[in-house]
């Protein structure tokens, strides 16, 4: 088995609140006596194992407040884990090696707003130390890679809030990492930005570099990811690709129709239930496993137009929001 990009085992984080948590052994007290405000043990990440292979763009979902950011602030050195190992790039939390090789944009980046981005990049290719000849090439490719030319004498404090996520997409590549970790990139983008940041995530992945990022977008993830694991309650619910984990069955087809007569409607509601109504169209949801070649030919047969015959599978919302609700009996 290959090295992996992202590998985790059993990890746990506990957090404990309140002016009493931070006493060492208080913790069993506070869980029996539930001491909220004065002392209080949140577990925001539960046991959590999964492997992130090189190359592939790994999707981490999950509600607000499932451990995602936790997990990934935890794999970026932010915080310490509770128990648990992981690795990244084959080498342990915090190895410098391993750091040199990262991009990271976090879910809520501050920065310094009183730089240029040119200026801004530059700063962190020091980080790198990268030297200044390349500082300057990097950073003027990159301004032109996430769209910012225009903004290029703006300083930060006069960006909007896509502006700002697009130049923290751009730091996380300052580097030119083997690994780039986004949380939420596509927060606060315009539908021209999400796409921008997309095509950017695929250009990453045919170079070879590994993108595990979260979103709440559940259509980009759809159209970006590989593989993908669901968080809920600090746990981990569902890890795969997506065509496995959604399946192919048709759960129903939708018949739209146009140009039906009142009787024809009465009579097709009998047997494929009340339609949804648009302007001059009916739309008629059909089981799945149920045979819509009768119902189809009725309809034509009465003179109605078929407009379309559009089937649906399971999607990501529907694994989304199981995954949530099955999380919700969890102590």
């Amino acid at each position: 088995m290959s090295e992996a990009a992202v590998e985790v085992h059993d990890l746990v984080k506990t957090f404990d609140l309140g002016f009493l948590g931070a006493l060492p052994g208080i913790g069993p007290l506070v869980s029996r006596l539930q001491l909220k405000g004065i002392a209080q043990r949140v577990e925001a990440v539960r046991g959590v194992s999964f492997r992130v292979e090189p190359g592939e763009i790994f999707g981490f979902l999950g509600p607000n407040g499932a451990g995602k950011t936790t997990t990934m602030k935890m794999l970026m050195g932010l915080i310490r884990p509770t128990s648990g190992t992981a690795k990244l790039l084959g080498r342990p939390l915090g190895d410098r090696h391993a750091r040199a090789r990262l991009g990271f944009l976090p879910e809520h980046p501050y920065f310094y707003d009183y730089l240029k981005p040119i200026e801004f990049l530059d700063f962190y290719g020091r980080l790198f130390s990268i030297d200044a000849r390349e500082r300057r090439r990097r950073a003027e490719a990159l301004v032109d890679r996430v769209g910012l030319r225009h903004a290029v004498n703006r300083p930060l404090r006069k960006f909007s809030k896509g502006m700002v996520q697009r130049i923290g997409i751009a730091q996380a590549l300052i580097n030119d990492p083997d690994l780039v970790v986004l949380d939420e990139p596509m927060s606060g983008l315009d539908p021209m930005g999400r796409k921008d940041v997309r095509d950017l995530i695929f250009g990453l992945k045919e170079q070879g570099k590994t993108v595990f990022f979260s979103s709440h977008i559940l259509q980009d993830v759809e159209a970006l990811c590989d593989r993908v694991g669901i968080m809920a309650r600090g746990r981990l619910r569902s890890i795969g690709p997506l065509h496995t984990l959604l399946g192919d069955e048709v759960e129903r087809v939708d018949v739209t129709l146009a140009s039906a007569t009142p009787a024809l409607i009465e009579a097709l509601t009998a047997t494929g239930g009340a339609p949804r109504t648009l302007p001059g169209h009916w739309v008629f949801s059909l089981p799945g496993d149920a045979d819509s070649s009768p119902f189809i030919q009725t309809a034509l047969s009465a003179g109605a137009r078929v407009v379309s015959v559009l089937p649906h599978r399971r999607s990501l919302e529907t694994l989304f929001v199981e995954a949530a609700r099955d999380a919700e009996g969890d102590a």
